[in-house]
Parts: structure tokens; C-alpha cells; sequence
């Protein structure tokens, strides 16, 4: 006889189905009988008993264009970091090309995009297709330029 511990459920004994028909999950396993469900390995995805399904209920929002210009986006501190390990000349007018080159971003991208997030020392001229306001701010305050292509 095993005593059954309703506190802390240490002791409680796991169900065995298919033992059975004395342990009352026997035979069919508590399945029911015949049909897709009754069967093993078989779920059926995303099927709310006949109810709307959630993927159908909710809106379908935006829009994906198939040709997606991929957009290399570049920080001014990564900028500083690259200068600083003597991957980048100071000298040099940093574009896509030259980028790409380096192997600093990614070859498949089409358009590259400086941001203004941290803080750049050295003054270079960078050469890019769009840029936020606050890098154009920073490039300035230290001598640098950039040139937007249009």
C-alpha cells in the first residue's frame, strides 16, 4: 500500500497507461477511440476546436517589399575603434568601397548609413548615402565632413 503525500506531492505515483483495464487508462490509453488524435506521433498545429485560430484573428500589419535594399549601419565608436587598432587611415575617405575592402561590412549591402552613437576624436572625411543628424553634429564639431550621396 502506498501512502500518498496531498502536502508536498513527493510521493504521489505516476499514472502507467496501457496496463491494463483495471487501471482504468488500459486498452485506448484515455485517447478515446479511433481518429487522427488516438493515433501516436499525430498534432494537429494551431487547431482551436473550430474557433478563429489566433494567427487568423490577429491583423496583418506592413508590409515586406521582396527587394530590400540592405542598409549597412555604422556608429561613430565603432569608427574610433577601427582607427584605433590601425584598421582605418585617417587619411583615407571612408566609403562603402573601401568598407567592403576591409571587410568592415558586410559585401551584399547596398547603401551604408553612419549613426551617431558614441563618441569619435580623430577627424576624418566619410563619404555615405545617409547619416542621422546627431553624426553630421559630432563629424563637424571635430573638423570631419561627410558627404551624403543622393
Amino acid at each position: 500500500m502506498i501512502k500518498l503525500n496531498n502536502i508536498n506531492k513527493i510521493n504521489k505515483k505516476k499514472i502507467r497507461v496501457g496496463r491494463g483495464i483495471g487501471s482504468g487508462k488500459g486498452k485506448t490509453s484515455g485517447r478515446g477511440v479511433k481518429g487522427q488524435k488516438s493515433r501516436s506521433g499525430v498534432a494537429i498545429k494551431s487547431f482551436e476546436g473550430g474557433q478563429m485560430p489566433l494567427y487568423r484573428r490577429l491583423p496583418k500589419r506592413g508590409f515586406n517589399p521582396i527587394i530590400k535594399g540592405k542598409i549597412a549601419i555604422l556608429n561613430l565608436d565603432k569608427i574610433q575603434s577601427y582607427i584605433d587598432k590601425k584598421r582605418l587611415k585617417i587619411g583615407d575617405t571612408l566609403n562603402s568601397s573601401l568598407l567592403k575592402k576591409l571587410n568592415l561590412i558586410n559585401k551584399n549591402s547596398i547603401k551604408l548609413k553612419i549613426l551617431g552613437s558614441g563618441e569619435i576624436k580623430d577627424k576624418i572625411n566619410i563619404e555615405a548615402d545617409l547619416a542621422s543628424k546627431s553624426a553630421v553634429i559630432k563629424l563637424e564639431k571635430i573638423g570631419g565632413s561627410i558627404q551624403l550621396k543622393k
